[in-house]
């Protein structure tokens, strides 16, 4: 796990700005369009852990670690 602060809460105003969920296949696919299976932070090109880190900071969520496997609507994917 990459130090990042407290995990990010979903309940925090920010999460909810942004539909964030502490894993991914809870995403509101309804709400959220862009959502399909595969996405999460892991993957995200704002996710700054390694891939294979439990969680990691995200420049969205300053201060907090998201989960790798959580997802938000910002999510862009990650380019090799």
């Amino acid at each position: 796990m990459v130090a990042a602060g407290a995990l990010l809460d979903e309940k925090s105003e920010k999460a909810v700005a942004l539909g964030y969920v502490a894993e991914a296949n809870r995403a509101d696919g309804t709400k959220y369009k862009t959502y399909a299976a595969g996405q999460a932070c892991s993957n995200c090109a704002l996710f700054q852990g390694k891939a294979s880190d439990v969680s990691g900071p995200c420049p969205l969520f300053a201060g907090n670690a998201v989960l790798a496997k959580g997802w938000c609507s910002a999510f862009a994917k990650k380019t090799t």
